[in-house]
């Protein structure tokens, strides 16, 4: 099974990606996690270890894929 980590900071742009991820991942083939940066920043190293810049964003087996964009990861914190 595929482990993903959709990480997000609530943005209005952040929510509608999260949303549109929920439709349309297959939850039969991928566990995946949903990581509200803006209420867990224990969660950053972690998220800048992958790759991330921005949010929203998606990290499918370690591979990162940003989704639109609604914030830097310097803006959060």
């Amino acid at each position: 099974m595929n482990k993903a980590i959709f990480y997000h900071a609530g943005c209005p742009i952040c929510v509608e990606s999260e949303q549109l991820v929920l439709q349309y991942l297959d939850k039969s083939k991928t566990d995946l996690e949903i990581v509200h940066l803006g209420n867990d920043s224990s969660r950053m190293e972690e998220t800048e270890q992958f790759g991330v810049k921005s949010v929203p964003a998606l990290v499918v087996n370690g591979g990162v894929y940003h989704i639109n964009y609604g914030a830097s990861l310097e803006e959060i914190k």
